[in-house]
């Protein structure tokens, strides 16, 4: 298909104590040893705790502490390193809840939730590498040698001919890929209920919509993607058959093109891998993940390095509409509305 695409540090200033390594400066309510002197002198003891390498010092009036209060405020004073270790632990639990309530806020806004999936990766490789192999031989190889055979070559069809010839491939393309899916996931039938649904009903014309406005930046990143991948000299330049009609003004031939591009293809490839790989994969990896992995691959699937980064692009932008409406029709719609704005772009 064508596309044009902190670490802190407290410090007690006392202007009568120096405290050794790893030391604790508090005032204590019971007294170990006393030194008593006469009238309102000082009271002074000293507690020493070897076994957890740490003293403890206290100085106190005697008229400020009676019998009877002996409440005692407690000043504390870490290593640096130990400083550092605990902030550097709490800007750690700062970044998970951050990044946690990032990843809420995308759940609650794309709607991620995960497909029941009641298939292996086995079905999952199966359909996919059976829909490649349909997919070449069918446009490769069976229709061209029906074609043949019935009298006619594609090279020597005129461009009405050639838009014809292009839409039935595409048709037979769709079918077959169809027609491997029902016979591969036939086992598992019932289908959980929100597997390839079709609904008219919904909110999802507002994310259509919203994806709509994205065209034009998928549409610059064609050319960003021409700068990083551009285009050998030596390779030479072809005109699609599509191209041609355009340049010739066929009304027919434009007609039956913009059919292959806004319906048959938006049909099947939005079922392929919006329907069917999309929701698969959402069993062995978080759905945002799956969205970029269905994308990567619905890019790939067109051949095309030059525009591998818009249509990852514009995939992704696809998967996240149709995660949300879990509704296929949203996806298609907005597909064939990429496909037919790339198509009115090449008509100026």
């Amino acid at each position: 298909m064508s596309t044009a695409v902190w670490c802190r540090s407290s410090f007690l200033s006392s202007p009568c104590l120096f405290l050794p390594n790893k030391s604790r400066v508090s005032l204590l309510k019971s007294p170990i040893t006393r030194l008593s002197l006469n009238g309102t002198s000082p009271r002074v003891r000293f507690q020493s705790r070897f076994p957890i390498k740490k003293w403890r010092f206290s100085c106190y009036r005697h008229e400020n502490f009676s019998s009877e209060d002996r409440s005692a405020e407690l000043i504390e004073e870490e290593f640096p390193e130990n400083l550092v270790q605990r902030n550097c632990d709490q800007s750690k639990e700062l970044n998970k809840d951050w990044l946690s309530s990032i990843q809420k806020g995308a759940n609650a806004i794309i709607g991620m939730k995960p497909w029941t999936v009641p298939w292996t990766e086995k079905t999952i490789v199966q359909v996919m590498l059976l829909w490649i192999a349909s997919f070449w031989l069918v446009g490769s190889w069976i229709v061209p040698f029906l074609a043949y055979t019935a009298g006619f070559r594609k090279e020597s069809l005129t461009y009405r001919g050639q838009a014809l010839y292009s839409l039935l491939t595409d048709v037979a393309e769709g079918l077959v890929g169809i027609v491997i899916l029902q016979r591969c996931l036939a086992k598992f039938r019932p289908l959980p209920s929100d597997w390839f649904k079709f609904e008219l009903k919904g909110k999802w014309l507002f994310d259509v919509g919203i994806g709509c406005l994205m065209f034009p930046l998928i549409n610059q990143l064609s050319q960003v993607n021409l700068n990083l991948l551009p285009i050998l000299p030596s390779t030479p330049v072809t005109i699609s058959s599509v191209e041609q009609s355009i340049v010739a003004r066929d009304p027919v031939a434009m007609a039956l093109y913009a059919v292959v591009v806004s319906v048959c293809a938006p049909i099947w490839e939005e079922i392929v891998f919006r329907g069917f790989l999309l929701p698969s994969l959402t069993k062995y990896m978080p759905v945002w993940c799956a969205i970029f992995v269905s994308s990567v691959a619905f890019a790939l699937a067109h051949f095309n390095l030059q525009r591998m980064l818009p249509l990852v692009f514009l995939g992704m932008v696809m998967g996240v509409v149709f995660v949300r409406s879990r509704n296929l029709l949203s996806s298609m719609l907005l597909h064939s509305l990429w496909n037919a704005f790339v198509f009115l772009d090449l008509m100026k």
